[in-house]
C-alpha cells in the first residue's frame, strides 16, 4: 500500500464567504477523500508577517553591518535561528507532496501576504541554490499548483486581449518561483472572473475543480527549459548552450515563454503540459 500524501493549501483571501474559501473548501474536501492528509495555512487568519526583515532571524547577525536578508536567513536555518513562524511553514513543506496555493490575482501576482510567505519560508538553502535550482532543485520531488481568481475575463487575457496573455503573466511566479526550487509544476486551476459570473457558473467551477483533483496525482507537469541546456558556470554565463541555440534555430516557436529566443512563444506553455513529454506519474493517495 502506497503511504498517505499530504497536501498543503497555502491560502491567501480575507474572507470566510469568498469563492477562494469554495474552491479551498472543495479540495480539503475531495482530497481527503482519497485518504490525503491535508493542512491549510490560512495566512490572514493566521496574521502571518508578510515583510522579510531582521526580525525573522534570532541571535546575532553574520554581518552586522550590511544586512542582506537571503544570506543572513541562509545561515539562520542552517542553524536553527529561523523564527517559529517561519520554520512551522518550512516543516509543512518538508512534510508536503502537493503545494496547492490558493488565491486571488492581485495586480498580475499574489497578494502581498502570499508573495511574504513566499520571500520568508523558501529561505536560501533550504529551498535553492545554485547548485540545486530547477529541474535539479531542492524540491524536485514535489508537486506544486497555482489555483487562482481573476478580476478579468478571460479574454482579457489572451494574446490578442486587451491585458496581455497569461503565460507571460504566470512565466515569473511558475518558473521563477516554483520551478526554480525544483518543483513539478502542474498546469494552473484558473477561475476567470467569478464576481462577474452567475450561481450557476460558479457552481460548474467548482464542480470542474473537484473532477480535476480525482486525476490531479497522475497529470503531467508543465515542460521548462533543464538546466542541461545551459552552460552552468559564471564563465559561460549561464548562457543557453550554443549547439543547443543552433538545434533550436529552424523552430517556429521558442523553447518557452521566457527563452522565446526572439521566436513567437510557445502557445499555452504556462497553462497547459506539452505533449509528447513524459513523466513520472504519481497514484492515488492511497492504492
Amino acid at each position: 500500500m502506497m503511504a498517505q500524501k499530504t497536501v498543503l493549501i497555502v491560502y491567501a483571501h480575507h474572507s470566510a464567504g469568498s469563492f477562494n474559501a469554495a474552491v479551498r473548501d472543495v479540495a480539503v474536501e475531495e482530497l481527503a477523500r482519497q485518504g490525503c492528509r491535508v493542512i491549510v495555512s490560512d495566512l490572514y487568519g493566521m496574521n502571518f508577517k508578510a515583510s522579510a526583515t531582521e526580525e525573522d532571524i534570532t541571535g546575532g547577525m553574520k554581518n552586522p553591518e550590511l544586512f542582506q536578508y537571503g544570506e543572513e536567513t541562509m545561515h539562520a536555518w542552517m542553524e536553527g535561528r529561523l523564527t517559529d513562524d517561519i520554520i512551522t511553514e518550512q516543516r509543512k513543506v518538508q512534510e508536503a507532496d502537493l503545494i496547492i496555493f490558493q488565491f486571488p490575482l492581485y495586480w498580475f501576482s499574489f497578494p502581498a501576504i502570499m508573495k511574504g510567505w513566499i520571500d520568508r519560508v523558501l529561505a536560501k538553502g533550504f529551498a535553492f541554490s545554485l547548485e540545486k535550482m530547477y529541474n535539479n532543485g531542492i524540491f524536485k520531488d514535489k508537486k506544486a499548483i497555482l489555483s487562482f481568481t481573476t478580476g478579468a475575463t478571460q479574454t482579457m487575457l489572451r494574446p490578442d486581449g486587451i491585458n496581455g496573455d497569461i503565460n507571460v503573466v504566470l512565466w515569473p511566479l511558475q518558473n521563477g518561483t516554483l520551478h526554480f526550487c525544483g518543483f513539478q509544476v502542474l498546469a494552473p486551476q484558473i477561475f476567470w472572473s467569478p464576481a462577474h459570473c452567475p450561481h450557476t457558473v460558479r457552481t460548474e467551477m467548482l464542480r470542474k475543480w473537484q473532477d480535476r483533483l480525482k486525476g490531479l496525482w497522475v497529470e503531467k507537469p508543465l515542460t521548462f527549459a533543464p538546466c542541461e541546456l545551459f552552460d552552468l558556470s559564471f564563465q559561460g554565463g549561464f548562457l543557453l548552450l550554443p549547439e543547443v541555440r543552433e538545434e533550436v534555430r529552424s523552430n517556429p516557436y521558442g523553447i518557452t515563454v521566457g527563452h522565446h529566443l526572439g521566436k513567437p512563444l510557445p502557445p499555452d506553455n504556462q497553462t497547459r503540459a506539452q505533449p509528447p513529454e513524459e513523466h513520472n506519474t504519481q497514484a492515488a493517495c492511497r492504492d
